[in-house]
């Protein structure tokens, strides 16, 4: 009966299926409950309404914490169905330490802290803004997220070779701007670290225009290094769409439909033996 119990519980935490009513019910208050939390801290920073309404907000803090504690507590006790985590200590151990499972932690730990450990008031007010870290676990629940994270999976060799090239050519070009620059301008260009600031702002194309160079020489570096920049920043975006593009055509290619119109490819009579 309990492990009846257990299954049941874990299809329900854990579920994908849209046919079960009590895994979409359950979804759904979850994502509610996650962009209402979401919404809550942001409103908590502006004062007038933070002191106005301090015991709502207190109020459905303590709500959030207990459902998502009993929540977790839940996938902590049913994780042991799945045969990736078997065992009563090690498969709970193992299952501890998965991305999600640290995430559901960090959406209740910042409430408990506080409680367990004396700490100062600026620290608790930082551990409180961490309560916008439960916003990851959408990750759980949304089909989207999941695809994101399956397209930087695969791209993820790809991707550090792109920050590499990118960290290289940054401090090549954060160094050749300060010898370049550093006589007209000592206090912009101070040292290499400073001139960093200005090789990310020219790099990323943002440029704020509080540091730039102002001899002949630093200008020219500067076009050529703003150039290099819509490379770099072009390279990773074509990675990522391109994961994208492949992972919609799995998914196609996975239901049966066409990777390019999207049309239902099964057949009539593969239909029929399905459905019987």
């Amino acid at each position: 009966m309990i492990q009846k119990v257990k299954k049941r519980i874990f299809d329900v935490l854990h579920g994908t299926s849209t046919e079960d009513v009590y895994v979409r019910v359950f979804h759904v208050f979850i994502i509610t409950l996650i962009f209402l939390n979401v919404f809550a801290v942001i409103l908590e920073t502006v004062e007038s309404l933070s002191l106005q309404y301090m015991i709502l907000f207190r109020a459905f803090e303590v709500f959030s914490v207990f459902v998502f504690t009993v929540e977790y507590i839940l996938r902590l006790w049913t994780c042991t169905t799945d045969k990736r985590f078997r065992g009563t200590m090690k498969g709970r151990f193992r299952f501890s330490v998965t991305p999600l499972a640290l995430v559901d932690l960090m959406a209740i730990l910042p409430f408990y802290l506080p409680m367990c450990l004396p700490l100062d008031l600026r620290f608790i007010r930082a551990l409180r803004l961490f309560r916008l870290l439960r916003i990851l676990k959408m990750g759980r629940y949304s089909e989207s997220l999941r695809t994101l994270g399956n397209v930087l999976k695969e791209g993820k060799a790809e991707l550090l070779i792109t920050v590499f090239g990118v960290l290289i050519l940054l401090v090549v070009a954060s160094s050749l701007m300060y010898f370049v620059e550093n006589a007209a301008q000592p206090k912009a260009f101070s040292s290499i670290p400073a001139a960093m600031w200005w090789g990310v702002a020219t790099l990323t194309t943002v440029g704020y225009g509080d540091i730039y160079p102002i001899t002949p020489l630093g200008r020219f570096l500067g076009a050529i290094i703003a150039i290099l920049g819509i490379g770099a920043i072009a390279i990773p975006a074509g990675i990522l769409t391109s994961g994208f593009a492949k992972e919609i055509q799995k998914r196609h290619e996975k239901r049966g439909m066409c990777p390019y119109c999207g049309k239902d490819m099964t057949y009539p009579q593969e239909k029929s033996a399905n459905s019987g």
